[in-house]
């Protein structure tokens, strides 16, 4: 799986497109969920809006699409849609098509069928009877009923030309359909979502019984063309500079490029005054005594506190922390030139694929950028006129895989465990104005506590994620007999796969009660903790 420099070029595939899923993108939620159950079958899937030109789609020579599902009706003007010819390409070169919820009604409308409003709307879970045996469904579940996620208003009211209806809901709605001599399939419902019991049986029948294909994508291969792109990327002579954040994921693409480059990697860490508690020291450590990784500690902190003065609007802050990191950089990079004699060409950056997918439009928004759900500053965040080269080897990658290719590097396991810590740090987690007070020394001790009693009680690798939060906000309490005015803070852990969905962990009462106390006993700004319970979405996982 080559990745190409930069932010919207299309990536390859590593084995050209005899195996590749290509999913078109038309803005539902569950989109990202496609792409990983297709990856778990050990199958290379790729996704990229549905709106793509035809290059795009031809240029990967996919195997099979899927469309996915969306917010949008088919039968509005402003509908979005795949280019031109699409229906054309997939039948003259054998390309199978399965078309999920809108994905599905746009095969309809597309050819010759009609999709209207439904007299019946279906969210959430519902129930489907299978109706035949057909390529999407097995003998032995003719007759049988299967419960699923639907999310749809419209329906299909007549089908186009060669299809049959496969299964139906037991309202009577359109289900499943296929197109078997022009390999067009497609399902109403979302057989990706863990609440549709045999979804996965439905996705593996399609893949490789329908499709054809072999489950051969593995992380090692991932590895072995990661260093070929590198290799084409960087020149013998060029040097590449590394932003360490301690974190897994700009580890794991250090030591991938130290691998394909040697000594020509030049790490960096920079301490922008927004780490965790004695972060800076515990991370130098690691990257000395565990990963011999040649390190240069910077401590900006200063730069980057006095920037972000004063600043509340959270995008302005990301904005900021991105410039400030490249400042950095940058006069990083100048005094190596000096000492090597050539200017470094390129920053390695740990870019994962959920923060791409964050970062884009919706389909069918007419936007090229933003309306995000937030800027990563791996992503959206960095200035227009860096003059550093980007190599993002890990942007088509899921957390999980991530930790996968750094065990196959080596990178210790407890290393690997870590949980996310995102980019701007602390930033997004003191809400409002980061320096104000002693809101980052209050937080800092507030989320040691919280974090080390998960350790404490072996809870840790349960957790994708868990810190502490600095709304800002006061409230009143009464400690030591006396009234006091001192600050709430909130925590916050999570469970996910890959950090694009999650709920809340559920911490024994015992547990929660202990690590109140004991912050609200040793930290002396703070009187209030209450626990963050919304799942994402609606909610993010940071709380900026």
């Amino acid at each position: 799986m080559a990745l190409t420099n930069g932010g919207a070029a299309t990536p390859a595939p590593a084995s050209g497109g005899s195996n590749l899923v290509l999913i078109l993108d038309y803005g539902s939620q569950y989109t990202h969920l496609i792409t990983r159950r297709i990856r778990q079958l050990s199958v290379l899937s790729l996704c990229i809006s549905g709106t793509a030109p035809l290059s795009a789609i031809t240029a990967l020579s996919p195997k099979a699409v899927i469309l996915s599902g969306g917010p949008h009706s088919v039968h509005l003007p402003s509908a979005p849609s795949f280019p031109d010819g699409f229906l054309s390409y997939v039948q003259e070169n054998g390309v199978h098509v399965l078309g999920i919820c809108y994905g599905m009604q746009l095969l309809v409308q597309k050819l010759g069928g009609v999709v209207d409003v439904g007299e019946k709307q279906e969210y959430g879970k519902m129930e489907i009877e299978v109706q035949k045996e057909s390529a999407l469904y097995a003998a032995d579940e003719v007759g049988g009923h299967q419960t699923v996620w639907m999310s749809h208003g419209d329906e299909a009211v007549k089908l186009p030309p060669g299809f049959e209806v496969v299964a139906r809901s037991t309202q009577g709605a359109v289900a499943g359909i296929e197109d078997r001599k022009r390999h067009f399939y497609g399902l109403q419902y979302h057989p990706e979502v863990t609440h549709s019991t045999k979804g996965m049986e439905t996705l593996h029948r399609f893949l490789f019984d329908v499709c054809g294909l072999s489950a051969d994508w593995k992380m090692q291969d991932v590895l072995e063309e990661e260093i070929k792109t590198i290799h084409s990327m960087v020149g013998p002579n060029d040097n590449v500079i590394c932003a360490l954040s301690g974190g897994v994921d700009s580890t794991v693409a250090a030591t991938l490029v130290h691998k394909a480059i040697g000594d020509r990697l030049h790490c960096v860490f920079v301490d922008n005054g927004l780490l965790r508690y004695k972060e800076r020291e515990r991370v130098m450590s690691t990257f000395e005594s565990d990963l011999h990784l040649p390190v240069t500690c910077i401590d900006a902190s200063e730069q980057f506190l006095t920037a972000l003065k004063d600043k509340e609007d959270p995008e302005m802050k990301r904005k900021i922390i991105g410039r400030e990191f490249i400042a950095v950089f940058d006069d990083f990079a100048r005094n190596l030139e000096k000492q090597l004699g050539k200017r470094p060409e390129f920053l390695v950056q740990g870019t994962l694929y959920p923060d791409v997918i964050e970062s884009c439009p919706p389909p069918g928004s007419g936007r090229t950028h933003s309306h995000t759900i937030k800027s990563h500053h791996n992503v959206g965040g960095l200035p227009k006129d860096m003059k550093l080269k980007l190599i993002e080897p890990l942007k088509l990658l899921f957390k999980d895989e991530v930790r996968k290719l750094g065990s196959i590097l080596n990178v210790p396991e407890s290393f690997l465990k870590r949980h996310p810590f995102p980019g701007p740090g602390l930033a997004v987690r003191v809400i409002g104005d980061v320096t104000k007070g002693d809101a980052l020394d209050t937080l800092r001790q507030a989320d040691e506590i919280f974090v080390q009693a998960i350790k404490d009680a072996g809870l840790y690798d349960e957790i994708w994620q868990a810190f502490a939060v600095f709304p800002s906000v006061a409230s009143v309490g009464v400690q030591g007999d006396q009234r006091t005015h001192a600050y709430v803070v909130a925590l916050r852990a999570i469970t996910s796969e890959d950090g694009m969905t999650a709920d809340w962990y559920y911490f024994d009462h015992k547990f929660l009660i202990a690590v109140s106390n004991k912050i609200t006993n040793s930290v002396k700004a703070v009187n209030r903790v209450v626990l963050d319970i919304t799942s994402k979405p609606p909610a993010t996982v940071e709380w900026e």
